[in-house]
């Protein structure tokens, strides 16, 4: 039976494996401090192999900065957290798929790479700007000291560590580089193959994210820069420029031939099918199908002109009553084939002769969506952040809940580029809660069943505020009760909509949290009875069943909003996580009788307590057991 250590995917030993399957000969072994061998990479003999490509020692473009690479292991690093699911805090726990974590989201993100790997279709952030007053996270890099943090109050009630990054600081740009780096490093793995993210950002940091990106993402997946008109700054406010737009930086994992929809056209209007191909085509116009407005009468074939085209009528052609009585035979440079004529006949489009020329126009019943411009603002029916502030004020019933959010339109319209409306969408960065609000709204307008995951830190707010008189002393408690409210609301504007009933307006929250086991590694001579006596369980007193469940599913990688199910064999508790996938008992003394049940359910994993089992005999006989009735189960130790 194997032990599971509840230890966040050791990145770095992953890519050592990469680079053994590739270059075994560069593979070596090396002692860490306490003594025990690992697998390195010997990076002379790496070189020799790659030297024919070795840029060491030429000059060569670069992006870096003071602290680059300690951000690089900062995202590699494992670390040993979890996150604690918080029923209470919930809404339609039991029947939600969307998500809500609360802590810093480097963790979070550290924590959802085995089990949201490659899943996230789209990822959204609106990442702290920099601009000297917002909150940059602060990670464990080795330029700073814990005892400078704790001594200057960096320090949340729940151990976050953030500071202001002022511009007096020499370290400005390269701070916030520091923190977004490893965040993008970890966000690209959860982005499934055609997975595409954007990134909020204004003229602080843009072209230091750009290059951020372009290392991370690759800078032949970038798709582009949407500029968004965000607010129409108050002339008293600008001293030098109104600052009336916000960037949004586009990345796909892979870039492809994929066409992104912007909005349906909703205007008609009459398109020629002549283009300037150098092909001539022929088509056919049906008969008692072409409307025109020519006179009632007889058209003789031969030799027609525009301005620009050259076109030839066939055979003949009558008019009755606005209407071509025969088929019309063309040859022109047509761009549409015989075949996608008929079915666009077939699905509505009007085709139309006007004049004497006869070059057909078409209307469709229904546009396709155009690709959307790189401006974003009122005309793709996007709102200014003044109205996402008013918006959210108006559900809350309260003045000034939060500065700057975004709209949702703007998330609609993000979404929609991609959407099929099946997708996970993330926000590590979720502020008010936005994307959740736009996700839910969405759904509800189109019948799709996307989901969302939304991570935030949770930063204290104002106390002089309206909002932290009204009990929101934290953004996560603002972006939970905005989940909650804009829910209600969506369900009760669309009560009459076929279907409605079943729109996800729930989540689950989970909270980052350390580990669920205790600290057992200790010296030789530490160890007295008293303490023996103390280690009968290595789980720490203050956690539940549901703690240790959702560890469960993390380190093997399942997802956190799966159905589950509690039930009773012979007096002890059974959890049985969707369907079968993971089967646990953290009950102790267990006897044989109830090992047979569990095994009889066939799962694919079974978890058990050490102290399950009072002796090894014990232990040897669950794997009896279920050689016999389930063979196919993993079977794991805690």
């Amino acid at each position: 039976m194997e032990k599971m250590n509840f230890e966040s995917k050791d990145i770095k030993t992953e890519n050592i494996k990469k680079i053994e399957e590739i270059f075994p000969s560069c593979i070596t072994e090396i002692k860490d401090k306490d003594g025990n061998l690992s697998k390195a990479i010997d990076f002379e003999a790496l070189k020799q192999i790659l030297s024919g490509n070795l840029a060491e020692g030429i000059e060569r473009y670069e992006f870096t900065w003071p602290g680059k690479n300690e951000s690089i292991l900062e995202a590699n690093r494992p670390i040993k957290k979890t996150l604690r699911p918080c029923k209470e805090e919930s809404k339609n726990w039991d029947i939600t798929e969307n998500l809500y974590i609360e802590g810093d989201n480097l963790d979070a993100l550290k924590l959802l790479q085995e089990s949201y790997l490659g899943k996230v279709k789209m990822i959204y952030i609106d990442p702290p700007y920099n601009t000297g007053s917002d909150f940059i996270y602060e990670d464990d890099f080795k330029e700073y000291r814990d005892e400078y943090v704790e001594d200057t109050d960096q320090v949340d009630e729940y151990g976050n560590r953030f500071f202001k990054n002022t511009e007096t600081n020499g370290r400005f740009h390269s701070d916030w580089c520091s923190m977004i780096y490893p965040r993008l490093m970890l966000a690209r793995n959860l982005l499934s193959e055609d997975g595409v993210i954007f990134i909020s950002i204004d003229d602080n940091e843009q072209a230091n994210l750009k290059k951020v990106c372009d290392e991370i993402f690759g800078a032949s997946n970038f798709i582009g820069t949407w500029n968004w008109f965000k607010s129409a700054t108050p002339a008293n406010l600008s001293k030098k420029i109104k600052k009336n737009i916000e960037y949004i930086l586009c990345y796909e994992k892979n870039k492809n031939n994929s066409k992104y929809k912007g909005l349906k056209k909703s205007s008609k209007s009459n398109n020629g099918l002549l283009n300037q191909t150098n092909s001539i085509n022929r088509l056919t116009f049906p008969k008692n199908v072409i409307e025109t407005n020519l006179e009632d009468g007889l058209y003789k074939k031969g030799l027609y002109k525009t301005k620009k085209y050259d076109i030839t009528l066939l055979e003949d052609a009558i008019v009755r009553d606005n209407k071509f009585i025969t088929d019309v035979i063309l040859i022109g440079k047509f761009k549409w084939s015989q075949d996608y004529l008929l079915d666009q006949i077939k699905n509505g489009t009007k085709i139309s002769i006007k004049s004497k020329a006869f070059s057909p126009s078409y209307e469709k019943k229904e546009y396709d969506p155009e690709v959307p411009p790189n401006l974003i603002d009122k005309r793709e029916n996007v709102q200014t952040t003044e109205y996402a502030g008013s918006s959210l004020d108006e559900l809350f019933s309260i003045s000034g809940v939060f500065d700057y959010p975004k709209p949702t339109s703007l998330l609609k319209y993000l979404v929609g580029f991609i959407s099929t409306g099946d997708e996970i969408v993330l926000d590590f960065f979720s502020g008010s809660g936005t994307t959740a609000h736009a996700v839910m709204q969405l759904n509800a307008e189109d019948g799709g069943d996307r989901k969302f995951i939304m991570v935030q830190l949770p930063e204290e707010t104002d106390e002089e505020s309206e909002t932290y008189k009204a009990g929101y002393k934290n953004i996560c408690e603002i972006g939970k009760e905005r989940i909650r409210r804009a829910g209600d609301k969506i369900l009760e504007d669309n009560k009459d909509k076929d279907g409605i009933q079943n729109l996800d307006v729930g989540f689950r929250v989970f909270k980052v949290d350390s580990t669920n086991m205790k600290d057992v590694y200790y010296k030789p001579d530490e160890y007295n009875q008293g303490f023996l006596d103390e280690m009968v369980s290595n789980i720490k007193e203050d956690r539940s069943d549901l703690d240790l469940l959702f560890a469960c599913l993390l380190e093997w990688g399942l997802p956190l909003t799966k159905s589950y199910e509690l039930e009773e064999i012979h007096g002890k508790k059974i959890h049985n996580y969707d369907k079968g996938a993971l089967v646990a008992c953290f009950e102790d003394n267990i006897d044989e009788e109830i090992v047979k049940e569990i095994a009889k359910k066939e799962a694919e994993i079974v978890v058990f307590r050490d102290s399950s089992f009072k002796t090894s005999a014990d232990k040897i006989n669950v794997e009896e057991i279920f050689k016999e009735l389930s063979p196919d189960t993993s079977i794991k130790i805690m």
